[in-house]
């Protein structure tokens, strides 16, 4: 191919790609698969590698990430970034109804000639962004920063697939447009499931987890993070639009993602019946909201308004409640996680919140406790708003005692009594005994012999403490030297039980190498992670000799995960600890058999299984799927490339696939398709 035909087929394929990703992510109406579609970034990212001079900034290849920033750059923003007045009542809202008209010097006769109309709209909880355009090409994307400058993340917004790198239709040629970066709540969801499994504390909220993606340094993180990102406000030098609700549903037309749910109110009225049907209606969403927006929609109206030193005097946030009540704290205990990390947890006098009894509240760290000066006895105030489970949000100090004292966060570990240390940046302690600390020692034990990685369900938590608690076992590899023997004394341990035990653990020797290296407990390698590692590097003896720069060129792995590796093996008593379980027989290696058997006839491919199959169980189908370049799902969308369905399956699932017109094939079918 000559450089001209190269440079039109990357103008061709860049044009066809941002078509599909258009259609996929604002219109969520794809008309490819997501194989197809991998296939054409595929084909374009050859091309601009073989013809680098014809890569441009703003080609979609750029979404993948991969760009590194390490400082992100402070710009002034061309207009300020004004937050909104906030209103928590019916009152707030009329008084500020009322001071519109006053504002625009209307009386009563005067509604009859030219009415306010007001624009109402979700408030997205997430992070606020500015995006500038230039002829229609993406140039800038600035946080909210202080209102007056904030921070340059373009690179990462490019990865964003909601947010137009190119714009399409009529559009002026320079402006700017702001909204919110925000995550949904499946994606939050699985996070804080792959977080669980690492022994890592849960992420808060999706509002401080988009905040906190948004400024990581590796581009392609956040790619992975899949944020998402709606647009409500228009900026710019004489815009020919006379209204706000007219400039949404224009900029609609140049490719940006408007939530559908915004309205055109005629009165205060409306504005009231909007604001409570999404009250009980926003628990129905997929992404969190904390409030609506009401705007005056008449660009003139607002002009005539104008702003105070802090906001505009045309718009304002009714804040949603979140449901608090109060109660005592009546002491505060200390968790040890399986990583060593400490969470203070508040135990309350039980009181009844958002539909349940709540006994127990997170404390998060010493500087939470120290912010809030809370203390034993305290009348406290509690909250579920989108936190994950309660938090004490404040104290009511006319009820504090006289005698009560400021709370010291401890020193010392709780179970074992070793030192705390906290690492410069981090907020939470940590207790470094890691080998000898019980909560750690059995943690890691359980996650070592959890479903997703040596899978021995004969011995669950109860069970991995008894043994424990009897000194039979001190680590992962001393399950491997019981005996029947040793347990048929303790309680509860019948000859049977004692028996599917020792087979369970002998059963778990053939589990591959991937779930091996999950199952030991690297702090970051997670269950992904772990696969990708395995399949690039195929002998534990291999990662082991890698270095910080061979680590990172795996993919799924940074910094962060490639220090982490280093670090576990260089500690000594991890090493012996391998080495024990190598003796004992665990597979450190990926297989003749695996090698020989994988390939990529499943690659872009994304599968659900459901039902019960004769010739393979449930989690060997899904390690066949991906061994053979295919991606396992849990829920059927329009990204499912096909069902694999066994007997039995959901009724749920087989009428979604068919409303979607997803293919659903057989046991049969999928072992032609490998074979």
């Amino acid at each position: 191919m000559d450089k001209e035909s190269a440079k039109n087929k990357i103008e061709q394929l860049s044009k066809l790609i941002e078509e599909h990703n258009y259609n996929y992510y604002v219109l969520d109406q794809p008309t490819i698969s997501d194989f197809e579609f991998d296939k054409l970034l595929e084909q374009l990212i050859l091309l601009e590698k073989e013809y680098p001079e014809f890569l441009s900034p703003l080609s979609p290849s750029q979404r993948v990430g991969g760009q590194i920033t390490k400082v992100f750059q402070s710009v002034k923003h061309q207009y300020p970034m004004l937050s909104l007045s906030n209103s928590y009542n019916d009152e707030d809202l009329i008084d500020f109804d009322r001071k519109v008209r006053e504002g625009l010097g209307m009386n009563e006769a005067d509604l009859f000639n030219e009415g306010i109309e007001y624009v109402c709209e979700l408030k997205f909880d997430g992070l606020s962004i500015g995006l500038t355009y230039e002829n229609g090409e993406l140039k800038k994307a600035v946080t909210r920063g202080d209102g007056v400058q904030g921070d340059d993340v373009t690179t990462n917004a490019k990865t964003i697939g909601s947010i137009p790198l190119k714009l399409k239709g009529n559009f002026p040629a320079n402006f700017e447009i702001r909204g919110e970066i925000f995550m949904p709540r499946k994606v939050f969801d699985e996070i804080n499931k792959e977080r669980e499994e690492l022994g890592e504390a849960p992420l808060a909220n999706p509002r401080n987890a988009a905040s906190g993606t948004m400024k990581m340094q590796d581009s392609k993180v956040v790619a992975e993070r899949n944020l998402d990102c709606i647009l409500y406000f228009l900026l710019g030098e004489k815009l020919p639009y006379k209204s706000h609700y007219q400039s949404l549903e224009e900029v609609k037309k140049w490719g940006f993602k408007v939530d559908k749910n915004y309205k055109l109110c005629y009165n205060i009225n409306d504005v009231f019946n909007f604001i409570n049907y999404w009250d009980k209606e926003r628990y129905n969403l997929p992404f969190d909201i904390d409030g609506i927006v009401i705007k005056v929609n008449s660009y003139k109206q607002q002009q005539q308004l104008g702003y105070t030193a802090k906001s505009p005097r045309w718009a304002i946030a009714y804040k949603f409640k979140a449901e608090q009540v109060s109660t005592v704290l009546d002491s505060i205990s200390y968790q040890v996680g399986r990583t060593g990390a400490i969470t203070p947890v508040a135990n309350l006098k039980p009181v009844q919140l958002a539909g349940t009894v709540v006994k127990r509240a997170s404390l998060h760290n010493a500087d939470i406790i120290e912010k809030l000066d809370v203390r034993i006895g305290d009348t406290v105030f509690v909250e579920k708003g989108g936190e994950i489970i309660p938090k004490i949000i404040g104290v009511d100090l006319n009820n504090r005692k006289p005698e009560s004292k400021t709370i010291e966060y401890i020193k010392t570990c709780p179970e074992c009594n070793a030192p705390l240390i906290r690492k410069e940046g981090e907020a939470l302690h940590y207790c470094l005994n890691e080998n000898n600390c019980p909560p750690q020692v059995k943690g890691k034990i359980e996650h070592f012999v959890g479903r997703k990685a040596m899978n021995i369900d004969s011995l669950g938590a109860e069970t991995i403490d008894q043994f424990y608690k009897a000194g039979l076992i001190k680590n992962i590899a001393d399950l491997y030297e019981l005996k029947k023997e040793q347990l048929l004394p303790l309680e509860r341990m019948a000859e049977k039980s004692a028996q599917n035990i020792i087979d369970g653990i002998n059963e778990s020797k053939k589990v591959p190498f991937e779930r091996v290296l999950f199952a030991i407990g690297i702090r970051h390698v997670g269950e992904t992670t772990a696969k990708k590692i395995a399949r690039k590097v195929k002998d534990i003896d291999l990662l082991i000799k890698n270095n910080k720069e061979e680590l990172i060129q795996i993919d799924e792995v940074g910094e962060t995960i490639a220090e982490s590796i280093l670090a576990f093996f260089n500690d000594e008593q991890n090493k012996n600890l391998i080495n024990k379980l190598k003796q004992a027989g665990l597979q450190f290696k990926v297989s003749e058999e695996q090698l020989s058997a994988a390939s990529n006839k499943l690659e872009g491919k994304t599968i659900v299984v459901s039902g019960v199959f004769n010739n393979h169980s449930r989690d060997q189908i899904k390690e066949l799927i991906e061994m053979h370049g295919g991606k396992n799902s849990s829920s059927i969308s329009k990204k499912t490339s096909f069902v694999l369905a066994g007997e039995n399956m959901g009724p749920e699932k087989h009428k979604k696939a068919e409303s979607l017109g997803v293919k659903i094939i057989t046991e049969e079918d999928f072992e032609k398709m490998i074979n």
